[in-house]
């Protein structure tokens, strides 16, 4: 985009719609953002998580207690991989182990398991840290309990070097119901997903995007929202702002001449 397209795009912004759920921590930087501002920002999500049933599973033809590990990469898997056990009527032995994308998902794990008796290995939060500690573990039998769809990262990289390892497709990302929205208008829209952009136009296949301002998070989501042909506005990480938040307040900044 242009410079003299961006300057004639940078108008003032009053109201972001961010599709997301709504943060229950009240320390969240979107409602700091809102206050500091006097910016109105709603939350919905533009995605949601169907389990998919126990005959569905079965149809994969995956035995799950014939791994030795399971990679977990968000809380969402953790929960659906444990309600299909308990369909399965199976009980996940003592000695399986555990690799977590995060400490937050590997403190989820203690909602169904004891976890200081079970072997759990963390990565500090992306999926590159979780494959150099999966480097140093290349003889397990690995399940990756996921959705339809999923980032290839892990995937891609225990295939290309080797591993033992099955996908198990256990709950489904649709797009959300968003007709509601029809006629509603926000300044922005930032997105965190290429299946938020999906939804987008699942829900409203005629969105002409016009003066709304797009702000998209990672390289992937920017891709589909280019791929869609949309305007992106606010991209981030920007290495002076490493947050969707902290990109957006630099534009609210800016457009809003607080300069």
């Amino acid at each position: 985009m242009s410079i003299s397209k961006q300057e004639e795009r940078l108008k003032e912004v009053k109201s972001i719609l961010v599709s997301q759920p709504k943060p229950s921590d009240q320390k969240s930087p979107y409602y700091s953002l809102a206050k500091k501002y006097g910016i109105k920002i709603d939350f919905r999500p533009f995605i949601q998580v169907d389990p998919i049933s126990v005959k569905e599973f079965r149809q994969q033809k995956i035995d799950i207690l014939n791994h030795t590990a399971v990679i977990f990469t968000s809380r969402n898997a953790v929960d659906h991989f444990f309600r299909m056990c308990q369909g399965l009527k199976i009980e996940v032995p003592a000695d399986m182990k555990y690799f977590c994308i995060s400490e937050q998902t590997a403190n989820y794990l203690q909602k169904y398991i004891v976890v200081r008796k079970r072997k759990i290995f963390t990565g500090s939060r992306t999926a590159q840290d979780l494959i150099e500690i999966l480097k140093k573990h290349k003889n397990e039998k690995y399940i990756f309990p996921c959705s339809n769809i999923r980032k290839e990262d892990i995937p891609n990289f225990m295939k290309d070097n080797g591993y033992q390892l099955t996908e198990a497709i256990i709950y489904k990302t649709v797009a959300s119901d968003l007709s509601d929205l029809d006629n509603v208008y926000y300044d922005i829209i930032a997105f965190y997903s290429p299946s938020g952009i999906n939804s987008l136009f699942v829900n409203f296949s005629e969105f002409s995007q016009n003066d709304t301002r797009i702000a998209v998070f990672g390289p992937t989501t920017a891709k589909a929202a280019r791929d869609a042909d949309l305007i992106i506005d606010i991209e981030a990480p920007l290495p002076n702002a490493p947050s969707m938040t902290g990109a957006l307040e630099l534009y609210v900044k800016k457009a809003n001449k607080l300069d």
